[in-house]
Parts: C-alpha cells; sequence; structure tokens
C-alpha cells in the first residue's frame, strides 16, 4: 500500500456551508454522545462532497466538530482511499486496485491498457 499524503498547497481556512452543516448534525445525532466520533467517516465524504477533497483545515474543522484530535481525523482520511488528500478533476477519477487479489484477476493488465489509452499515472487533464 503506498503512502498517502495531504497536498503540499492547502488553503488557509475551511469553513461548512449550512447544508453541510446541517447533514453533520444530523449524522452526529445518529450516535450517542459518547460515540459522536463514529460520525467521522460520513462527515468527511460530506467535505469531500462540498469542497471536492479534504484539506487540513477541513480534517482540523472536522476535528473540532466531533472532539476528537486531528491526528485521528488525518488517520482515517489516509486510510480510507475514497478520501482525495489533493484536489482532483471533475469528471473522472480513475483507479485501479493494485492488491494480490487484483492482481491475480488481470489488474496488471488493465493497469496498462489504462496507462496506454489515459498516459502515464498521476495523469491530469487541464480542469
Amino acid at each position: 500500500m503506498s503512502v498517502r499524503r495531504l497536498a503540499k498547497e492547502q488553503p488557509e481556512t475551511f469553513a461548512f456551508s449550512e447544508d453541510t452543516k446541517a447533514k453533520a448534525e444530523w449524522w452526529i445525532k445518529k450516535y450517542p454522545e459518547s460515540r459522536r466520533q463514529s460520525a467521522v467517516i460520513p462527515i468527511l465524504w460530506l467535505v469531500q462532497k462540498q469542497e471536492g477533497w479534504v484539506s487540513e483545515p477541513s480534517l482540523r474543522a472536522v476535528g473540532e466538530l466531533l472532539g476528537m484530535a486531528y491526528i485521528r481525523v488525518l488517520e482515517v482520511a489516509t486510510f480510507y482511499t475514497m478520501f482525495m488528500l489533493e484536489p482532483v478533476g471533475t469528471h473522472a477519477l480513475v483507479q485501479v486496485c493494485g492488491t494480490t487479489p487484483c492482481a491475480l484477476r488481470g489488474a496488471n493488465e488493465l493497469l496498462a491498457h489504462c496507462k496506454k489509452r489515459l498516459g502515464p499515472k498521476d495523469h491530469r487533464s487541464a480542469d
């Protein structure tokens, strides 16, 4: 598994939109007060839907909202590949599984085909 890091360039601040804040509160209420940190994944997902990615200021804001240490939120965001740690394109994101079971089922050939059709690893379009 590769190391996932936050983007080098980060925005100065982050603020929840009214809609995102309301949905986050809804998720928090689904858990007992002592387990409110369990809402971290759905709230990170809401942040990503709002911003297109999760930035360091947004991770800090989620931590404050849930009463979690920043490092715990960062651990979740870097563990799950569904969270984008840097700005990404708006039209497509192509990822190919690189685990042993996937490789045995042809992931390497699929990756080679993607590189041939789309270009080298980390290829990004103008958007």
